[in-house]
């Protein structure tokens, strides 16, 4: 029987060392600085084919499935580093709860993605109301929690910054 506090994918381990460099981005989360954002770019890809997908429940549905398989990273990425509580350098959670922003917004266009990641950072810097104390969700549900809580909560500013942009014909994030 396998104990919460034994390893199995030791950093040493090829799975330990893959999970390792999933987590930190392909290496970015241990060199950038402000790694969060910097590795949060390697999410847009991800946010617009989320985006492109016609379907509700499809976009839904990928954001749960990259949700669970980012957590079971993230969990073996942070054991990998010796443990500790959210490492800086693990930016997957980053780069898995950026599509959530999108939830919804139709086709993926390049203001609409910088709006949405500007607001993900910002939300995700702030970690306002449940996000902050979603960080104490064990492993890499932790990890994962919180940035997809702020996620969430960017997608709502998301969503009234488009409607907002539609009520007043500006076409700034609809164009």
């Amino acid at each position: 029987m396998q104990t919460h506090d034994d390893n199995p994918l030791p950093a040493t381990s090829m799975g330990g060392r893959l999970a390792l460099w999933i987590a930190t981005g392909l290496g970015v989360g241990m060199v950038a600085p402000a790694p969060g954002t910097i590795g949060g770019l390697w999410g847009l890809p991800l946010a617009a084919a989320v985006c492109d997908m016609n379907h509700l429940g499809a976009q839904l549905g990928a954001v749960a499935l990259i949700f669970v398989v980012a957590a079971l990273i993230c969990t073996a990425a942070e054991r990998a580093l010796g443990g500790g509580h959210d490492p800086q350098s693990i930016v997957l959670d980053e780069i898995a709860a950026l599509p959530i922003v999108f939830i919804g917004t139709g086709p993926a266009r390049w203001p609409l993605l910088l709006v949405g990641f500007l607001l993900f950072r910002l939300c995700d810097i702030m970690k306002p109301g449940l996000a902050r104390s979603a960080e104490q969700l064990p492993g890499g549900w932790g990890i994962m929690a919180d940035d997809s809580l702020a996620a969430v909560m960017a997608c709502i500013l998301l969503h009234m910054a488009l409607g907002i942009d539609s009520w007043l014909q500006w076409g700034w994030l609809n164009a």
